[in-house]
């Protein structure tokens, strides 16, 4: 393992030559690869101070926040800082007309009033370590895909099981550089995360989905929770017993603000990333994908929006899942944009007409049939990817479908030859519990027009032959009338019913299960599920299983045609730093824009009539009266701030640090010209959008009046 890791250190180390600002760094390396370049950038701190597993580092106030975000520790006391919308879940569920967090806002007064979040955990990164030799032990070429990944997976949970040993650790294996390489993660997760503040939506949403992707932003996107543990700051369940987490470190913050060109650095967990694919996986994203899940999103999108603009319970219960659809709805219209600007597939195309030449060189010859065998793979896949999406977005975007589908599991018990009592029971409980979680932010008129749009879209798209011979029977029976069929279905499924599901499981027999297969939601479900395994799951695995295998030969391909390229890898949810500076970009010709926002632009966009521009009465006061206390700057309170560092979802939520290591900020989004950046960096366009650490406390401190939060943190500031 040290000769492979060492002959990498020296190919890369002699050719480093990567922008500054693309790129999601290992921390474990920053020593070897980038601190140099980071210091000549103007960081003032050591790569040691970032990440070490010898002391106390920058690294042990980083968490995953639940299942795709990033958290920060900031007290010495276990508080924690993210986004808004990544605590929304929690927010919401938390939500009623009684107490409306959502709109009004939460600040627990003192740590008892903070609210419990049954399965909500952070995880913090104990170590990490490369492991490329234990795991490619014995490895080689002549093994087939099956027998490779059965050995390597053999290997990770032996290297798994040796890691966590005698401890309550836990551990997690992942491939870097499309499976070239592989690291360990040594990971704590702790399972009592409370939540302690919460802007209202009209500061922490604030532009909604207008604003969604967009720069210049004015959106408060932060939330506060804390982190518990039992005597012995040892993870726990949740125990009133159980007392706030002393971290080894706590982020300290400063207010001193940002200028342009400023140092700037993230810390988190960026999700996906596909920097090195070929061109034709690029078309179909941009030409079959996307397309199709913009459509779909978009309609029900609207159906959505339609309801919630009238009635307040049902913009609480639909809050969520809006944010949801439309995130990715808008990223991939951006991400679209972009490539297109970018002429991404043709710059692909370009760069494979320069790697044929050279896999064409005699000692080269191995990779030759490479992009061959892309084109031949990925022109299998079109077609299913098309007619998968339309099923994946159209018929299971139905709520109702989805929520029948998830009867599944009961009726293969109750069907089983030894039908397990205790099982069936279990079973029973479980959807009892997931009846009552799901009818709280569900209506059924809702889901019924998404129902007749999705499906009439569905059928005019996707290809005949792969429609369901059940679906086919309604849709012919009901002449094509969407809406006539989605009110019969509606009228006559149980799964449309709280009432109906809750007495039908109180009374639950195993021999009722016939009823849950005749009902018309379940038997729609049933065909697409059966559609999905039959025609697409096992022929796209497949498929998918191969251009594994062609990505892991074609990436170290790519790091042997250009030797004095310095290669980062894909994200793939594990600690990174992106580092680069604070700067304006230019959108469009003769369009400018700042580095910074104010307060002085949400008065601009306010609106009263329309909701995600409502701006809230105290907040008004404040700037009436200049009221910024010390964090305002020049007269002005400093809202959000852009740079070029180089993220994607899943640092949503990760602390901005300045050159000293401190919290300046709170990454939250990109710019709506740069979503291409998961595929393609473009320097010129691609930017981080961060709230303003000095706005976030200034809501806590003078909007909310919760200052008691702010003295728990450490504050600096320069004289």
């Amino acid at each position: 393992m040290k000769k492979l890791l060492s002959l990498a250190l020296i190919v890369l180390t002699t050719c480093f030559q990567a922008r500054s600002d693309e790129g999601m760094w290992i921390p474990l390396f920053l020593g070897e690869f980038n601190e140099a370049q980071m210091q000549a950038m103007g960081m003032k701190i050591t790569a040691d101070d970032i990440y070490s597993v010898n002391h106390s580092s920058l690294k042990d106030a980083i968490v995953i926040f639940g299942g795709g975000c990033t958290g920060e520790v900031v007290s010495d006391q276990g508080l924690l800082l993210t986004n808004h919308h990544c605590g929304f879940r929690s927010i919401q569920k938390h939500s009623s007309i009684e107490h409306d967090y959502l709109t009004n806002g939460f600040w627990a007064k003192d740590k008892s009033e903070e609210l419990t979040n049954p399965g909500l955990t952070v995880t913090f990164l104990i170590r990490m370590e490369e492991v490329t030799a234990i795991v490619l032990d014995s490895i080689n070429t002549d093994m087939t895909e099956a027998e490779r990944r059965m050995l390597i997976n053999r290997h990770i949970k032996s290297i798994k099981e040796e890691a966590t040993k005698d401890t309550h650790y836990k551990a997690v294996v992942k491939p870097f550089f499309l499976g070239n390489r592989y690291f360990l993660f040594v990971n704590e997760i702790f399972e009592d995360v409370r939540l302690v503040g919460a802007p209202p939506s009209n500061i922490g949403k604030f532009g909604g989905d207008t604003d969604n992707w967009m720069w210049p932003r004015h959106t408060g996107d932060f939330s506060i929770f804390r982190i518990y543990a039992d005597k012995d700051n040892n993870p726990a369940k949740y125990s009133e017993d159980n007392v706030p987490y002393q971290p080894k470190k706590h982020l300290s913050i400063s207010l001193d603000g940002i200028n342009e060109g400023d140092f700037t650095f993230i810390f988190g967990y960026p999700g996906s990333t596909e920097e090195y694919i070929p061109s034709y996986a690029v078309d179909m994203t941009v030409n079959t994908i996307n397309p199709i899940r913009i459509s779909l999103r978009g309609k029900r999108l609207g159906v959505i929006k339609k309801y919630m603009n009238d009635s307040p319970e049902i913009r609480i219960q639909y809050a969520a899942k809006q944010a949801g659809i439309s995130n990715g709805w808008k990223k991939w219209i951006g991400e679209n944009r972009g490539i297109k600007r970018l002429h991404g597939i043709e710059k692909k195309e370009a760069f494979e007409k320069e790697f044929q030449k050279w896999s064409s060189l005699t000692e080269n010859q191995k990779y030759n049939s490479l992009l061959s065998a892309f084109k031949e793979t990925y022109d299998e896949l079109y077609p299913l990817k098309k007619n998968l999406y339309y099923v994946v977005e159209g018929g299971l975007g139905i709520e109702l479908i989805k929520y029948a589908n998830s009867f599944s599991s009961l009726v293969n018990i109750s069907n089983s030859k030894d039908v397990s009592q205790d099982k069936l029971d279990k079973t029973v409980k479980r959807l009892k519990k997931s009846t009552s979680s799901y009818f709280k932010d569900y209506q059924p008129e809702v889901d019924k027009e998404v129902f007749a749009v999705l499906f009439k879209t569905y059928y005019e798209n996707v290809d005949k032959d792969e429609v369901p011979e059940e679906i086919q029977k309604q849709i012919t029976k009901y002449k094509e009338n969407f809406i006539l069929f989605a009110d019969e279905v509606f009228k006559k499924s149980m799964f449309a019913s709280k009432d109906k599901i809750i007495d039908f499981l109180d009374n639950y027999k195993a021999s009722q299960y016939k009823k849950i297969k005749k009902d018309p939601a379940y038997k729609i479900a049933s065909a697409f599920i059966k559609q999905y395994k039959t025609n697409y799951y096992t022929k796209i695995a497949k498929l998918n299983s191969k251009l594994d295998s062609l990505m892991r030969i074609y990436m170290k391909a790519q790091m042997e045609m250009q030797p004095n390229k310095l290669f980062y890898p894909d994200a793939n949810f594990t600690l990174r730093i992106a580092y680069g500076n604070v700067m304006g970009y230019n959108p469009a010709d003769a369009v400018t824009y700042n580095y910074f926002t104010t307060l002085e632009g949400i008065m601009e966009k306010e609106d009263p009539d329309i909701y995600d521009y409502v701006v809230e009465d105290k907040l008004k006061d404040l700037y009436n009266n200049k009221d910024y206390g010390i964090y305002g700057n020049n007269g002005k309170m400093q809202v959000c701030f852009i740079a070029n560092n180089h993220t994607t979802g899943g640092n949503s939520g990760s602390p901005v640090l300045d050159a000293n290591g401190n919290l300046i900020g709170i990454n939250f989004d990109r710019c709506w010209e740069g979503t291409m950046s998961d595929i393609m960096y473009d320097p010129d366009q691609s930017r981080n959008i961060m709230l303003d650490i000095r706005y976030c406390l200034f809501i806590i401190d003078k909007f909310a009046g919760a200052g008691h939060l702010v003295d728990e943190m450490t504050i600096v500031k320069s004289e």
